[in-house]
C-alpha cells in the first residue's frame, strides 16, 4: 500500500536519461512518482505499470493544455505535489548563424518557457501546502558559454537566472529551489534523439562545425558522469534542511566553473578602474 505521507515527485522528461533515473531513485525510496513525458509507453516499459506509487502521464511542456491536464491529474491522484523536477529539454548546437530563428524559438519554448509554464502551474499547490522543492535541470553551459553552444547556453543561462531569482521569491513560502548544473553525463543527450545541429550551411563555419559534430558523436556514451549517482544526489539534496541553490554535478562542471570564475576575475581586475568610473561623480556635502 502507498504511504500517503511519502513525498510526491513530479518529473518531466522521465522516459529516459536523467529523468528516468530520478524516477527510479524516488521509487526505490518508497516515494510516489508522477513520471511524465510526451510518450508514456517508454515510461511503463522502464518502470512498470501504474500503481499506488507510480503515475505515468503524457505531458508536452510546450503545450499549456497538456501541462494543466497532467498537473490536475497528479493532484487528483496523490492530492499534492511536493517536489518538481523540470528535466525535459534538449540541446540545440551549432554556431549562432547556422541556427535558424525557428530553431532558436523551439529551443527556448522547451528549455525555458516550457519549464516556466510547468512551474507556474504547480506553484499554487506548493504555496497552499506551505512547502515544496523545485529542481531545475540547467547545465554547466548555463554558467559559461562555449563554441557551438550559443543558443543552448543562452537557454540554460536563462534557466539558471530564473532559478536564482525564484529561490529568493519563494523562500517566504517554505519552497526551496535548486538549479542542477551537470557536465557531461552518460545519457542519450549527445545522440540525435536529444541534440540538434544548425541546419544553415555557411562555408566559413563548415570545417569547424563538421569537427564539432564528429567530436560530439565520438563522445556519445563515453561521458564521465554517472546519471544514477546524480539521481541519488538529488534525493540527498531534497532531504537536506539547507539545500543549495546551485549544485554542480561532475568534475568537468567544476572545472568549467573554475575557468569561468578566472575569466571573470581577470576582467574585473583589468577593467576595474573604468568600471567604477562609470558612476556619477557625486561630491560629498
Amino acid at each position: 500500500m502507498s504511504n500517503i505521507n511519502s513525498p510526491v515527485w513530479f518529473i518531466t522528461g522521465a522516459n529516459r536519461g536523467l529523468g528516468l533515473e530520478i524516477a527510479k531513485a524516488g521509487l526505490a525510496l518508497g516515494y510516489r512518482v508522477v513520471a511524465t513525458a510526451r510518450n508514456t509507453q517508454s515510461i511503463n516499459q522502464e518502470l512498470g505499470p501504474d500503481s499506488d506509487h507510480l503515475l505515468s502521464l503524457s505531458l508536452d511542456v510546450t503545450n499549456a493544455s497538456s501541462i494543466e491536464a497532467a498537473v490536475n491529474h497528479a493532484k487528483e491522484t496523490f492530492l499534492r505535489i511536493d517536489v518538481l523536477v523540470n528535466n525535459a529539454g534538449y540541446g540545440q548546437m551549432g554556431a549562432f548563424e547556422e541556427v535558424t530563428p525557428e530553431a532558436v524559438e523551439r529551443q527556448f519554448s522547451t528549455n525555458v518557457f516550457g519549464l516556466m509554464d510547468v512551474t507556474r502551474t504547480i506553484l499554487p499547490i506548493m504555496r497552499r501546502n506551505g512547502k515544496g522543492h523545485i529542481f531545475n535541470i540547467s547545465s554547466a553551459a548555463g554558467l559559461k558559454g562555449g563554441n557551438r553552444y550559443s543558443v543552448y547556453a543562452a537557454s540554460k543561462f536563462a534557466v539558471t537566472g530564473f532559478s536564482e531569482s525564484l529561490a529568493e521569491e519563494l523562500r517566504m513560502f517554505g519552497i526551496k529551489v535548486t538549479v542542477i548544473e551537470p557536465g557531461y553525463f552518460r545519457t542519450d543527450f549527445l545522440d540525435s534523439s536529444s541534440i540538434a545541429h544548425g541546419t544553415k550551411a555557411i562555408e566559413d563555419y563548415q570545417a569547424k562545425s563538421e569537427k564539432f559534430r564528429s567530436n560530439i558523436a565520438n563522445a556519445n556514451q563515453l561521458q564521465s558522469g554517472d546519471p544514477k549517482k546524480l539521481a541519488r544526489a538529488l534525493m540527498i539534496i531534497e532531504a537536506s534542511e539547507s539545500p543549495p541553490i546551485h549544485f554542480l554535478a561532475g568534475r568537468d562542471a567544476m572545472d568549467w566553473l573554475i575557468s569561468k570564475n578566472q575569466l571573470m576575475n581577470d576582467d574585473i581586475s583589468i577593467w576595474h578602474e573604468l568600471s567604477v568610473n562609470t558612476d556619477f561623480n557625486l561630491e560629498s556635502p
